[in-house]
């Protein structure tokens, strides 16, 4: 395999523009262990964010301009500071969105959630790897489709996805295996006409992604000898023309301990951003203007955000 950073060839095609989503990581905590997980999240971690991190956060999003905050996890909302996090901010006039994965409402002492999220326009992005019981459940857990449908339907009730209410719903889709999304478009279209016919089920837009080969879901491939497969996979469908458009060009992503990353899948492989000193920042340390006109870290597993039309955690990068 020919390393990514060698498939760079425009110079300074992977730099750091001016930043406008922090993406946030509360913890590895999550209801949930998913095959495909690249944060290894589950019901027996225990790394979770401290109050002192999600102060540090708030600090840095008051003296920056950035307008957008990512939330994610493990299951964000199970970590205790979470509400505070939301709700602060929202006095700061930042834009939140959350990836929740919908069976978190169910947890005790989370039913308030859904309408939690409606007080706060909180924008939603839901894992539904597909539209089928048996492949959901296959992928996240026995159980878990039924109760992604009654979370979704709670969540139409209340005007998200509705049109009209401005309250955004996405549904979120990654491959089963060791296989490339479908175009996405034509997939979104399936997804409404389905989910409507059978459940009733409005949303605003599909985002699919790539599988990213690291961490569980690599052990996942290994161990079925289609590690190699994929990444050659990947590698054959490279596309130059998602370099403009990837995530980590416009996206920090900050660890549940305060570090600082390019993206979610640097900081899962350790890649942490750095001083001059070479010293791993923390969020603490950080102005929106070190990180402007940095050099990406890049690696192999950058091959799948780059592959075909291309993936970042709002979906397709080509149409």
């Amino acid at each position: 395999m020919q390393p990514f950073a060698q498939r760079i060839t425009h110079g300074d095609a992977m730099r750091k523009r001016a930043i406008d989503v922090l993406q946030i990581n509360m913890g590895k905590y999550c209801n949930q262990a998913c095959i495909h997980s690249h944060v290894e999240a589950g019901p027996n971690r225990k790394e979770m964010m401290t109050r002192e991190t999600v102060e540090a956060i708030l600090r840095f999003l008051e003296r920056s301009a950035i307008p957008t905050v990512d939330i994610t996890g493990g299951a964000p909302e199970l970590n205790p500071h979470f509400d505070d996090l939301v709700e602060s901010c929202g006095r700061l006039q930042s834009h939140v969105m959350d990836r929740c994965n919908l069976t978190v409402f169910f947890e005790p002492g989370k039913d308030y959630l859904p309408e939690f999220f409606r007080q706060h326009r909180v924008e939603l992005i839901c894992s539904l790897p597909c539209y089928t019981e048996e492949n959901v459940d296959r992928q996240r857990g026995n159980g878990t489709f039924d109760l992604s449908i009654r979370a979704l339907q709670l969540l139409n009730l209340l005007g998200y996805g509705v049109p009209g209410t401005g309250l955004q719903l996405h549904l979120v889709y990654n491959p089963l295996g060791a296989h490339l999304p479908p175009p996405q478009d034509r997939l979104e279209q399936d997804y409404q006409r389905i989910l409507l016919e059978r459940y009733g089920i409005v949303f605003n837009r599909l985002y699919c992604l790539a599988n990213m080969p690291i961490t569980r879901f690599e052990k996942y491939l290994k161990r079925r000898g289609e590690y190699e497969p994929y990444m050659a996979l990947l590698e054959a469908h490279f596309n130059a023309a998602t370099l403009e458009r990837v995530m980590c060009r416009t996206l920090l992503s900050v660890g549940w301990d305060g570090s600082v990353y390019d993206c979610d899948f640097n900081q899962m492989l350790e890649l942490p951003l750095r001083d001059r000193g070479g010293k791993p920042l923390k969020i603490g340390e950080l102005s929106t203007t070190m990180a402007e006109g940095q050099a990406i870290l890049v690696g192999n597993h950058c091959y799948a955000c780059t592959a075909g039309a291309g993936s970042s955690c709002g979906g397709a990068l080509l149409s």
